[in-house]
């Protein structure tokens, strides 16, 4: 089965990362979906953004914690982009899977965060094509015990063994584990296939590691550029 592909942050090789822009390119390219982040702006609503504040993509120093939704909307990103609303992004891409990651929010707020995705999700009648996915254990837990949406669990090759070996997974039970591409190989596969779990794989840009994980058998590879990671499987 060749695996899926979905735009990191849309296509966030040729377009500002995670905007319309960024999202419509991926589509243009090919993609079966795309993965993006979310925060809470200050009046309780999503917007799709992955840094804690605005310095990288805006040069300005606010919290986006700290900013309304219409505030945020007004924020010139490079090349003049905006930042969008999860809404607007599932809406626009209908019919393409939308891999939603909640940064990690903090004990004090996950449960707004959480309440905030589901009712956006819902809104647009996107829960069949939504997965939501997150590097906080305790985001995973209350998505899947608080909502009908699939979900992800999220690691890296920096964490420590419990946490890069997933063995939080069959207590949170998610739908899909979602692996730095360096902890994917024959005997990971293995033990995750044997657990049932999807196996999403981040983020691949390089071909030879695309057909890797490809021959592997992942079920999707997220990738800053979808249609070269396309190409690269099709020379498999």
């Amino acid at each position: 089965m060749t695996p899926l592909v979905l735009g990191h942050r849309g296509a966030s090789a040729h377009a500002v990362e995670n905007t319309m822009a960024a999202f419509l390119r991926a589509r243009e390219d090919g993609a079966d979906g795309v993965e993006l982040d979310v925060r809470l702006a200050r009046d309780g609503r999503l917007v799709v953004f992955h840094d804690e504040d605005l310095r990288r993509l805006a040069g300005r120093a606010e919290r986006v914690a700290d900013l309304d939704t219409e505030q945020l909307a007004r924020v010139e990103l490079r090349g003049g982009e905006r930042i969008p609303r999860l809404e607007e992004v599932l809406d626009a891409l209908d019919p393409l899977l939308v891999n939603v990651e909640i940064k990690p929010p903090g004990w004090r707020s996950a449960r707004a965060v959480v309440r905030a995705v589901h009712r956006s999700v819902e809104q647009v009648a996107a829960g069949h094509r939504v997965l939501v996915s997150s590097f906080d254990a305790a985001v995973v837990a209350l998505v899947r015990q608080t909502t009908p949406l699939r979900t992800g669990l999220l690691f890296h090759a920096r964490q420590r063994r419990p946490l890069r070996r997933a063995w939080l997974a069959p207590l949170l039970r998610p739908h899909a584990l979602h692996p730095e591409k360096v902890l994917v190989d024959d005997a990971a596969m293995d033990a995750w296939r044997r657990g049932g779990y999807a196996v999403n794989v981040w983020t691949v840009d390089d071909p030879d590691e695309v057909r890797r994980l490809a021959r592997l058998g992942v079920d999707a590879i997220i990738s800053n550029d979808p249609r070269a990671a396309r190409a690269a499987m099709e020379q498999t």
